[in-house]
């Protein structure tokens, strides 16, 4: 690990109303996992897209092995040995591995020929995918091996990787660490963008860390502390959530003999769904992407509805009423999709505030908008949540993925409901703001509010919950105390150990 591969020196990008970029400089090296770090905004994913050719930087340079590299276009950073993985995966359901992986290739080789060197790279790396199958059948963990390998196809010199265990499990971290290690043992250099501290301590070689587009620190991850990393990304110091004795109250949510069919080819229909949660009671509700999450938010939001009586909200049956009816109640969702669900990506986040907040907010008077009233509860969202923006006129999509996220959480907490189901509440967001969201939750349980978190994050749901559940092909475990619970227990759980008395150990 002593030969530079990449040198980037001065990089700097503006956008209207905030610099991205301002004059960022470090080195990777051959064989080295380097972490770039930084709270949302902080200018990760501007830096990895001006590596990755998708972004043309205003002024500074970077080289690659001692030559020039200023890629117009990902195809030839590609060309050169660059390659990434978004941590939004880019691939066809309908279609299967190999032809998933042939379409992200210049000139790929006979299906026949790709499914071989599929099979071969795939396991000789320790992730092992069969080229024939639907990748709509295919597990998170399993469609990011199909990213991985067609990235390993391309026989990469660097490759950057942005949140790429947001969708694994305990497990099937392990495995790409090991893939990872594999790499790097090979002399590839890896650029790995993430918030979970912790794995960056086990992981990385050295760490870069960006705060409001500069680099204002290095560190060798293995000799910090995730809270010191936390604190230089932020630049001051955070407080831990804290849990508050609390009484819980009667019973808000009831949920029994929930049966919803999937609404997509490849979605997964819940089955015989249970669960009661009580006024200031955190239900937490694990497991892997894609075993009923998504559809059990619907069917809880009301955009799917059920039989009547298969959801009961402070025990009158809601199960065929709308969402507008449910948010009325004091039923309120948070989706995991940020843009396109939770937010309409175009409209400003005024008008976004107004999609959910209407009713509860009392933000229209006899069909006209009360304009200042929705300007003004928007920006409530954004002082309290710490929303960077320039302005609550900015469309939703200007904004990070963790300030996004932000405001989502922000809106439906501000409206003080009675209910609230949340899934991955922190998705992508840095350590302070995930902290500071996890106190929202934990402050609206202490107030009362019944919540239900459903979050692929294990760390995040033992911190907060007071009863844990897992979802596992549609089914619910038996829902279980929190505390206490072993990582072996809560992989049994999440593994479909249904009906079943876990064993203790």
């Amino acid at each position: 690990m002593t030969d530079t591969l990449l040198t980037i020196s001065g990089l700097t990008k503006a956008y209207p109303g905030v610099v991205a970029n301002d004059t960022v400089s470090f080195e990777i090296k051959e064989g080295e996992v380097h972490a770039l770090l930084g709270e949302n905004g902080a200018g990760k994913s501007t830096l990895v897209k001006m590596i990755y050719g998708l972004v043309k930087p205003d002024s500074g340079t970077m080289t690659l092995r001692g030559e020039v590299f200023a890629p117009p276009e990902p195809r030839a950073a590609r060309a050169t040995g660059v390659a990434m993985v978004f941590q939004h995966f880019s691939l066809f359901d309908a279609l299967n591995v190999a032809e998933n992986i042939a379409l992200g290739m210049e000139n790929p080789p006979p299906m026949g020929d790709l499914a071989s060197r599929i099979r071969e790279v795939s396991e000789n790396y320790g992730l092992p995918l069969d080229p024939f199958r639907t990748v709509g059948d295919l597990s998170a963990g399993e469609r990011q091996r199909v990213e991985i390998i067609r990235c390993l196809l391309q026989d990469p010199k660097l490759l950057i990787m942005d949140e790429p265990t947001s969708v694994l499990t305990p497990q099937e971290v392990e495995i790409l660490f090991q893939t990872l290690r594999k790499l790097t043992s090979e002399g590839v250099a890896i650029l790995y963008i993430s918030h979970k501290l912790e794995e960056i301590r086990t992981l990385c070689d050295h760490a870069t860390i960006l705060r409001l587009g500069k680099n204002v620190s290095t560190c060798i991850p293995a000799e910090t502390s995730a809270r010191d990393m936390a604190e230089l990304m932020v630049g001051s110091a955070f407080a831990s959530p804290a849990r508050a004795d609390r009484e819980l109250g009667e019973i808000a949510l009831d949920i029994s003999g929930l049966s919803v069919a999937s609404t997509g080819a490849f979605g997964t229909p819940l089955r015989n769904i249970h669960l009661t949660v009580q006024e200031g009671e955190i239900l937490g509700i694990g497991g892997v992407a894609g075993n009923g999450q998504d559809e059990l938010l619907t069917a809880l939001s009301g955009e799917v509805t059920t039989d009547h009586d298969a959801v009961k909200f402070m025990g009158q049956p809601v199960g065929r009423l709308g969402p507008t009816a449910r948010r009325e109640m004091g039923l309120l969702t948070a989706p995991e999709e940020r843009l396109g669900h939770a937010a309409a990506p175009d409209m400003s986040l005024i008008e976004n505030a107004l999609l959910t907040a209407a009713q509860r907010e009392n933000l229209m008077h006899r069909g006209f908008l009360k304009w200042a009233d929705t300007r003004s509860f928007a920006n409530r969202v954004i002082e309290a949540f710490d929303v960077r923006t320039p302005g609550p006129e900015n469309a939703a999509r200007s904004l990070s993925g963790g300030n996004l996220q932000k405001f989502v959480i922000g809106r439906e907490v501000l409206q003080n409901p009675k209910v609230l189901v949340v899934n991955q509440p922190t998705w992508g967001v840095d350590a302070a703001a995930a902290a500071s969201i996890r106190q929202s939750l934990l402050d609206l349980a202490a107030g009362g509010t019944a919540v239900i978190c459903i979050s692929q994050d294990l760390d995040e749901l033992m911190e907060i919950s007071d009863r844990f559940g897992a979802l596992n092909e549609g089914r619910l475990s038996d829902i279980r105390p929190a505390q206490g619970l072993t990582v072996d227990e809560i992989g049994l759980m999440m593994g479909g150990a249904h009906g079943m008395e876990v064993a203790h150990g």
